[in-house]
């Protein structure tokens, strides 16, 4: 692993499961929140951190100015902030890549989430059905639901004798309406 090559402790690696499309992610929060001042963050790539132009503009900014803490990503070494840029263009140029680069991780996450959506929508066409499979209705369904109808017994009485739940009960009801 690129973050243990660097020497980072295994105690203080934060992996979070979930999609990087924002920063609502609990490690990353609680990463964020153990952060202090001369702490540095570092991530193998961009879009590790997140995939949100503006987010990660506004993550920056959170972590190198108000934290106080400094950045490295790995994968680019000009993203550095442990090396303080002397001259107004060495900040530009950072500046200027790091936009770039989070410019380059929203497009993508665009991209992709375009992309799932045509292969569904090609599936679909295709009569491919998504989720589980639908539970087969019981023979003795409708004797309940005459029941049921007829206040003999309760929808969660019904649900019970067909072994499944009380939301499923109702929902085969109003399908057989």
């Amino acid at each position: 692993m690129a973050l243990e090559a660097f020497a980072v402790e295994k105690q203080n690696i934060y992996l979070d499961k979930l999609s990087g499309k924002n920063f609502e992610r609990p490690n990353y929060k609680k990463l964020v929140r153990k952060l202090k001042e001369g702490d540095v963050l570092v991530i193998q790539s961009i879009d590790r951190l997140g995939r949100n132009y503006g987010e990660i503009l506004e993550q920056w900014r959170i972590v190198t100015k108000e934290i106080k803490a400094d950045i490295v990503v790995l994968d680019m070494p000009l993203l550095d902030t442990r090396k303080k840029q002397d001259d107004l263009t060495g900040t530009f140029i950072a500046d200027l890549v790091l936009q770039i680069l989070s410019y380059v991780a929203q497009t993508e996450r665009e991209n992709i989430k375009k992309r799932q959506m045509d292969g569904i929508r090609a599936a679909k066409l295709r009569g491919v059905h998504f989720g589980r499979p639908r539970k087969p209705i019981p023979e003795n369904f409708d004797k309940l639901k005459q029941q049921w109808e007829n206040g003999e017994i309760s929808s969660r009485k019904a649900a019970k004798q067909l072994h499944i739940a009380q939301d499923t009960f109702l929902r085969w009801v109003r399908r057989k309406k």
